[in-house]
């Protein structure tokens, strides 16, 4: 059962994400510093996958700028106690932004991470199948470092999903 909660959970954030209320029609709203255009998010740039940027970049043909929805860890607390399943279950969804110079770059990851803190406020609440999200999120921006196009930069945003389920 948990795998099926997992996969399942990443495939609906994954879904808002790439839907028509999701991350693009919140970008056209948003401008980088010095008016730059950013660039919308293509479906394949989003992944149901926890996969480090260096291994990405080896294995794949990555674009970016990427985003990565995985379920870091599952608790069941029992909660309730007839239910086979009552607890959180704990989603990441990073945004990875890589170009070839520094200037800008922290600039369009925070737009980029702003436009998915925007998604998650906009679906507070019941998300169907026993699963609830309260809006509580955290968000973790990494140091810029050698990867991508040349420099890359993560922003790690965390979030609970409670779930009760029989």
């Amino acid at each position: 059962m948990t795998i099926t909660l997992s996969s399942e959970i990443t495939a609906q954030v994954v879904g808002l994400i790439t839907g028509t209320t999701g991350v693009n029609s919140l970008l056209s709203t948003l401008t980088s510093t010095g008016g730059m255009p950013i660039s919308p998010i293509n479906v394949p740039q989003v992944r149901a996958q926890n996969v480090a940027p260096d291994i990405a970049d080896q294995a794949n043909v990555m674009q970016y700028p990427a985003i990565n929805v995985y379920c870091e860890k599952i608790s069941n607390n029992l909660v309730e106690k007839f239910r086979t399943f009552s607890g959180v279950v704990q989603v990441v969804i990073e945004v990875r932004h890589s170009q070839d110079r520094l200037d800008g770059l922290q600039d369009r990851l925070d737009n980029y991470a702003d436009a998915v803190m925007q998604v998650l406020n906009a679906n507070r609440g019941d998300w169907g199948d026993g699963m609830f999200y309260g809006g509580a999120y955290q968000v973790a921006f990494g140091a810029t470092r050698h990867g991508g196009t040349n420099f890359m930069q993560v922003a790690k945003i965390t979030f609970e999903i409670g779930v009760s389920r029989s």
